[in-house]
């Protein structure tokens, strides 16, 4: 993975107008909800349903991640400065293992996690990882921390908010299992379809002269969107 801050400086920042309609694309697939959530129509469909019903569960995580601007976020870090697709395989995994495991454990075994603790700690997630894309732990520690191990930690706590939020819809224990796995599938389809749309974008943009200045300002937006979310959660925390 590349750093922005190559030979041994850092390149010109460039107007942050370039840069925010591309993290703006991405945005736009949240909703007006600024939570790790599940709309209240697909809430209201959760509670009602009883027994196995495979399809409309894989809907929901495919839409679930999709619309999950805070999972896609992390992704876009993550893959930033990764080049090859068997570095992308290998990374898009090691999260999904993370988000999978915490998600299926933590609703079967019913880990209540507070939701705005949890979600302030993936609103982290995306400062470390635009922080690690800028290349600060390496100049402020004199280490490089594992990006794979920092990944799956990562992994683990995202997939714990998504477990934490279905906890709260008291899922039928009716088909309980198959259920969640049917949601796991439909998370990690609407992953590849996320990641498949940030690869194109990446790409692009990879291929234009100004990538690697872009790039800062890209990665400090990111931190900054990561800011609001802790803070949101924090207030959150405090004020509910």
């Amino acid at each position: 993975m590349q750093s922005v801050f190559m030979d041994g400086h850092m390149r010109r920042m460039p107007r942050a107008a370039v840069i925010l309609p591309i993290l703006a694309a991405l945005a736009l697939w949240a909703n007006a909800a600024f939570a790790h959530g599940v709309t209240a129509g697909d809430a209201g469909y959760i509670q009602e349903i009883w027994g196995v019903n495979l399809i409309p569960f894989g809907y929901l995580g495919a839409k679930h991640m999709i619309t999950g601007y805070d999972h896609i976020l992390f992704l876009f870090g993550v893959v930033f400065f990764l080049y090859r697709m068997k570095a992308v395989g290998i990374y898009v995994s090691i999260f999904a293992i993370g988000h999978s495991s915490t998600m299926l454990a933590g609703v079967w075994f019913g880990w209540g996690v507070n939701a705005y603790i949890v979600d302030a700690i993936i609103g982290l997630s995306v400062v470390y990882k635009a922080l690690d894309n800028l290349g600060a732990f390496q100049r402020w520690l004199g280490v490089q921390p594992n990006k794979k191990v920092a990944t799956l930690v990562f992994g683990l706590f995202h997939g714990t908010g998504l477990a934490t939020k279905l906890l709260d819809y008291d899922l039928a224990a009716d088909g309980l299992l198959p259920n969640l796995l049917a949601f796991n599938v439909g998370v990690e389809v609407g992953q590849m379809m996320a990641l498949f749309m940030i690869l194109i974008v990446m790409g692009y943009w990879r291929r234009t002269s100004v990538f690697m200045q872009q790039a800062y300002t890209a990665n400090v937006v990111m931190m900054t969107l990561g800011f609001i979310l802790i803070g949101y959660q924090i207030t959150g925390y405090f004020v509910a």
